[in-house]
């Protein structure tokens, strides 16, 4: 491999791993050599060895970039010295802050921290305080911290601002020009109950055309969806915010919207008995769900209510019931929108495309913004109607602009990668139930396993297996379709409010309606992320990309990127949160499940509570246990005892680290319980929060990634409505940083 340029992806165990620019395998750095680099810098690297696990080992050339974003962690005064403790553990060293650059921060404190001086291989990185976050149980703070950590643009420009209050209160004559007026049909939006933003609006009323026998008859499906591209436009200060933050981040109790609220809740959001603008997918659906006809035109909406799905679950439960009555004036309506959805699910099945159910959650807050409880989030009809019409009016967008070979973003979702199909077929022959998918294999091959397998003990695993077995969606040029939903192709129309790319694939539409082309300029005022140089893409074109798609390529791979971003931020505020509630379970048991299995131990989701901590392999007895990785199980040499994904457990919460995000869980087997509280273990547990056993990689972490998969299957059709297919010259003396033993775990509140 010789020499390479590449990015320092930090561990918390103080190890670290440069991933090339090139698409290579990372290559492992020794703790030594991370001291003298930080996490997210560029680096030059020269492989020295291979490693005792089989890895290339490197060794650092040169620095090629620092990272210029800020730290955040607590500010400390131990031994004299005031230091910062990164939050973000991959950082691996804490930052000596002279003592006139507190910033009059107190100890304790959440700080954000600008280096003034870059480690080195003999001494720690210094900084200076930049901004005091506030203390660490402040109401909101694991917010706070999480937009920072992950870079989440969060205040919007000065000029975003002004452009924002400069927009009207209410529609011009100048915006209905050359629009179609549907302000006298029964338009409704569909939400939860905590939504604020409308960005869909739906109708559906029976069709018919001919006369006789032989008519055609089926429904007539209206998706309206608001205009924002009427009010963003290319260039402008609205459009470079969105650009730059791609997508509305979510947190239990906040949003980092996309877009300013003037336009996220008020122009731009279809609220009831209001004129909106929107842009329509007007469609023609069959009795046997296939969409005969469609198009798309400008137009002037006025919803007529704003429901729930709870109310329309019950309105659709019992035509003659409470929220029937209340909603009668919409009821017909909402009986033909069940229709037209019954008549998608079956081209749903013909197209055979993945449908997997699983157990969504919701975290409910109290006032000071910690867990009250995590309740399941129960799926209705309702929630599938809207989600099956986004569904419609997704597809035929991605048609409409193929059809016509303009450029656009494609979400696309493909198949398993070679090695993943092998080890899933390895998988399907382990259990001996005579399940197999080809070498080339189609959604219907899984969706038949998954059916096939219901109601069996093992079900959650084979269908976990699945999951994993799949890559994750993606924005880009290049149609390649979409492997989960089973469509030839498939693009994002309905969530202009939220997400950039839906607002590009809008602009793209008009342009066509308009007999023109819409160009895409590369947009030099917002930052890209990183994006590794001749990497391997994520989907692979079946030919040279011209100049254009290269930019379109290059804005797909920064939506992409800023939605992994917002994903990982609201991940690790859930996380942060859910561990600070279970540390008010330190001691207690649980029955729990097996969600997944490493060579490590077992991830456990507590039937509860509905959290998830790692059984690690050493709490498991005193034997070697074996990690079948066909079979996805740990068995005992000894005793064969074999735990595998679905098996039913009882745990103790033993361990809860706040910092690292992790839940630790200790088997309880039978008549265990009370020797338990004698020992008082469920103390130490306490006193040990940062103890040896943080070299165990964090639960919360690997089971994120073991679920990456499910993530992706749920989020195509789910993501469309309810994520339901982010100096100070002062210098030390260089002797006694020298001198500074290695920074020791501490035990932080």
């Amino acid at each position: 491999m010789g020499e390479f340029d590449g990015r320092v992806e930090g561990h918390r165990d103080g190890h670290g791993f440069v991933m090339p620019d090139n698409g290579d395998p990372a290559v492992y750095l020794a703790p030594q050599e991370m001291r003298s680099v930080l996490h997210r810098d560029r680096v030059r690297v020269r492989v020295q060895r291979m490693d005792r696990k089989g890895r290339p080992e490197g060794r650092v050339l040169e620095i090629i970039e620092r990272r210029k974003t800020p730290i955040i962690g607590r500010l400390l005064h131990e031994g004299g010295q005031w230091i910062v403790a990164p939050e973000d553990r991959r950082y691996g060293q804490d930052v000596l802050i002279p003592k006139n650059a507190t910033a009059s921060a107190q100890v304790g404190q959440v700080v954000s921290v600008e280096l003034t001086e870059p480690p080195s291989l003999h001494s720690q990185p210094v900084g200076r305080v930049v901004e005091v976050l506030g203390e660490i149980d402040d109401a909101g703070m694991e917010i706070e911290i999480a937009v920072r950590k992950y870079e989440v643009p969060h205040r919007f420009t000065p000029e975003t601002l002004a452009a924002a209050a400069a927009l009207p209160e209410k529609l011009r004559a100048v915006d209905r020009k050359n629009r179609v007026d549907l302000t006298d049909v029964a338009l409704v939006t569909i939400d939860g109950e905590d939504a604020r933003d409308f960005d869909d609006a739906v109708y559906c009323e029976p069709f018919k055309r001919g006369r006789g026998k032989t008519a055609f008859t089926g429904w007539r499906l209206l998706v309206a969806i608001a205009d924002v591209s009427h009010y963003v436009k290319p260039g402008e200060a609205l459009d470079n915010d969105a650009y730059e933050r791609a997508t509305s981040v979510y947190f239990p109790r906040r949003v980092i919207p996309m877009l300013p609220e003037k336009l996220s809740n008020g122009l731009c959001s279809l609220n009831p008995h209001v004129e909106r603008l929107a842009l329509v997918c007007d469609m023609i659906v069959g009795e046997d769900g296939a969409i005969d006809a469609y198009q798309f035109f400008p137009a002037v909406i006025n919803s007529h209510a704003r429901l729930t799905y709870t109310e329309v679950a019950s309105a659709l439960a019992n035509t003659r019931g409470p929220e029937a009555q209340k909603r009668a004036d919409v009821l017909p309506h909402l009986l033909h929108l069940h229709e037209v959805y019954r008549a998608l699910l079956k081209q749903r099945a013909k197209r055979g495309a993945i449908d997997f159910e699983t157990t969504e959650t919701q975290i409910v807050c109290d006032d000071n913004g910690r867990i009250e409880k995590i309740v399941p989030r129960t799926r209705t009809d309702a929630h599938r109607l809207i989600e099956e019409s986004m569904l419609a009016a997704n597809v035929c967008a991605a048609a409409f602009i193929a059809q016509a070979e303009h450029p656009s973003l494609y979400r696309v979702h493909e198949g398993p990668t070679p090695e993943k199909r092998v080890a899933l077929q390895a998988y399907l022959r382990a259990l001996g139930l005579g399940l197999h998918i080809s070498d080339d294999p189609t959604p219907g091959e899984m969706q038949a396993i998954s059916q096939s397998t219901q109601g069996r003990p093992d079900a959650l695993q084979i269908s976990t297996m699945l999951l994993r077995s799949m890559q994750q969606a993606v924005y880009t040029a290049t149609n390649n379709g979409h492997f989960g939903l089973a469509y030839d192709a498939y693009t994002h129309f309905t969530s202009p409010i939220r997400r950039y790319p839906d607002l590009l694939v809008h602009r793209v539409i008009k342009a066509l309606l308009g007999g023109k082309r819409f160009h895409l300029a590369p947009n030099a005022l917002t930052r890209t992320p990183e994006l590794r140089k001749n990497a391997r893409p994520a989907v692979k074109p079946a030919k040279p990309l011209s100049q254009e798609l290269q930019v379109w390529e290059g804005v797909g791979a920064h939506c992409s990127a800023n939605e992994r971003r917002a994903d990982e931020a609201s991940r690790d505020v859930e996380a942060w949160l859910k561990c600070r509630f279970m540390r008010e379970h330190l001691g207690e048991e649980f029955s729990g499940t097996v969600s997944a299995v490493a060579g490590f131990g077992l991830f456990v989701t507590l039937d509860a509570l509905y959290v998830d901590g790692l059984v690690h392999i050493t709490e498991l007895g005193g034997e070697y246990y074996r990690f079948d990785e066909a079979r996805q199980e740990l068995r005992g040499e000894r005793s064969g005892v074999r735990y595998a994904v679905g098996a039913r457990v009882r745990v103790q919460v033993s361990r809860v680290d706040l910092d690292g995000r992790k839940i630790d869980f200790r088997l309880v087997r039978e008549g265990e319980s009370d020797r338990l509280l004698e020992k008082g273990r469920p103390e130490r547990a306490e006193r040990g929060e940062r103890g040896d056993r943080t070299k165990a990689p964090s639960a919360l972490a690997e089971l994120n990634a073991v679920r990456e998969a499910d993530r992706v299957v749920k989020a195509s059709a789910r993501d469309l409505k309810t994520q339901v297919a982010v100096g100070d010259s002062t210098k030390r003396s260089r002797k006694p940083a020298a001198r500074r033993p290695a920074p020791r775990p501490r035990t932080r509140r």
